[in-house]
């Protein structure tokens, strides 16, 4: 009886889950909004796709006037933090004191980044700096390349800058095969 109730509530919940998401591509699809227009922006490179780019720019790009990369990077708590007391100077890591989801989704693209754009001047940069180190180094790597990352996807959206040797694709392939994606799991639940 419990595993019934268990997973009626599952049913619900992915239900649930399924239709805002096919209510996010169609607004993808036929939005006319600045919003829109921005994650299609986002959504025309590979390794991004209608997740990454929707919260992107509803968590971060769409609501603020951003003025550097210094406090775009303060707002997702990518920034260094210096301890610097006397004779001792050091860092201390990122700050962690911004959006957590936004920087926990940053390290998934940078990762996604490296694999979907190897010709790209930041995986270039990535491969150089800490493409030899121990597991640790790359690490640490990966949360500077998602520093990196998120300023040069701050500079399309708001300036139309591509990140150099970034690959584009269509942004329309990304919304299709979503959709395709959900109808093939809500027919096989059936």
């Amino acid at each position: 009886m419990r595993l019934l109730q268990e997973y009626a509530a599952w049913e619900t919940l992915h239900r649930q889950e399924r239709d805002a998401a096919n209510e996010q591509e169609r607004q993808l699809r036929e939005g006319q909004g600045r919003q829109q227009e921005l994650m299609r922006r986002l959504m025309g490179l590979k390794a991004v796709g209608a997740r990454t780019a929707w919260i992107l720019v509803m968590e971060l790009f769409s609501w603020r006037a951003i003025k550097n990369g210094k406090e775009l990077g303060s707002l997702v708590g990518l920034t260094p933090v210096p301890y610097d007391s006397g004779k001792s100077q050091r860092e201390q890591g990122i700050s962690k004191a911004g959006n957590r989801h936004v920087r926990c989704l940053m390290v998934e693209l940078a990762w996604m980044w490296l694999r979907c754009q190897p010709d790209s001047a930041l995986s270039q940069w990535y491969e150089r700096r800490f493409g030899a180190g121990n597991k640790r180094a790359r690490k640490v790597g990966i949360v500077a390349l998602a520093r990196k990352l998120l300023i040069a996807l701050w500079r399309l959206v708001e300036h139309g800058e591509l990140p150099e040797g970034a690959q584009e694709k269509d942004w329309r392939l990304n919304v299709s095969s979503t959709a395709r994606r959900h109808a093939r799991q809500a027919a096989a639940a059936v």
